[in-house]
């Protein structure tokens, strides 16, 4: 069996947007502590030599005008900070970043790059990005939903150019629709996306006439994870067997998870860990194993820890 990566950085606990934020670094002390006391992380191998993203990788997914304009926000507030400026901006009434958000968000899409990297040379078979912000609301031109790059998109993006391959899926399962991975993808032959998410609900979207590179299952309120395991069964299943992807990319959005108070779906530890086996068997038959998760949304802190824990036993088989 191959190694499962774990990518993390000390700089996805820099940014943050201010008190009593859901989507904050305590998230990932959440995981770190649950992945040493389960033993987890025993079974992976820990990455935190990760590089930014370059100007070309984010223009993968991104516009240069999203991109400088996030530049010079993130230069103001650095300005700013000795003279008492403000310590945020606001990007929309849910979403701000600090003096040190460009870098975590370079850094992030650079952990998503990079975990491209190692597996497709073959020094793993799969990847865990534990990264932060997240991404799958940002969209070309834009930031929102706490999301400032594309993380996903960007890293599948950079497998088809950078690495040659013609046929790339993206598996999203966050209790939000990816808004922003929808439409930097849609209509692109080499890409399959696949999702379920709350409806109707933020950022109420994904049921207009979606691409016809566009899986997108929505859920109402309060359904159950037997329920969701028979979606997954009936609709993605068949549609990534005939995809034949040659690599798989996994927005992992916890924030499904019954105990999750941003969300109404009733998932629990054990659907993600269902979930995730059944995109690993589509990845062993079609990808070589080749699987590259990115960590989304998931803000209740120990159903975070729990959802991720039997997420990475699922890729490390543990």
């Amino acid at each position: 069996m191959g190694k499962t990566g774990l990518f993390i950085h000390r700089d996805f606990w820099k940014h943050e947007m201010g008190r009593g934020h859901p989507e904050c670094p305590q998230r990932l002390d959440a995981i770190e502590d649950r992945l040493l006391t389960s033993g987890v992380g025993d079974a992976l191998e820990r990455r935190d030599d990760i590089p930014l993203a370059t100007m070309d990788q984010l223009l993968l997914a991104h516009s240069p005008e999203h991109v400088e304009h996030l530049q010079e926000l993130s230069q103001r507030l650095v300005a700013d900070a000795p003279a008492g400026g403000p310590s945020h901006a606001q990007i929309d009434p849910d979403t701000s970043m600090n003096g040190f958000t460009m870098l975590a968000a370079r850094r992030a899409a650079g952990a998503a790059v990079a975990a491209t990297d190692a597996v497709m040379s073959g020094e793993m078979e799969n990847a865990f990005c534990a990264a932060r912000p997240p991404g799958h609301h940002a969209c070309r031109d834009k930031a929102m939903g706490f999301c400032f790059f594309n993380n996903v998109a960007i890293a599948a993006r950079h497998a088809l150019d950078q690495h040659g391959l013609s046929r790339v899926a993206v598996v999203d399962f966050d209790v939000h629709h990816g808004n922003g991975t929808e439409d930097i993808l849609a209509n692109d032959p080499r890409v399959l996306m696949v999702s379920i998410f709350q409806h109707p609900f933020y950022p109420f979207s994904g049921t207009d006439h979606p691409a016809p590179n566009m899986l997108n299952v929505p859920l109402p309120a309060y359904t159950r994870g037997m329920e969701i395991r028979e979606i997954v069964e009936m609709l993605w299943m068949p549609r990534l067997e005939d995809f034949k992807p040659q690599m798989i990319f996994v927005s992992a959005g916890f924030d499904g998870h019954r105990e999750d108070d941003l969300g109404q779906l009733g998932m629990t530890g054990n659907d993600y860990y269902w979930i995730t086996s059944r995109i690993r068997d589509v990845a062993r038959r079609h990808s070589e194993g080749r699987i590259v998760s990115v960590l989304e949304g998931g803000y209740n802190l120990d159903a975070l820890a729990e959802s991720v824990e039997q997420h990475l036993r699922a890729l490390a088989d543990v």
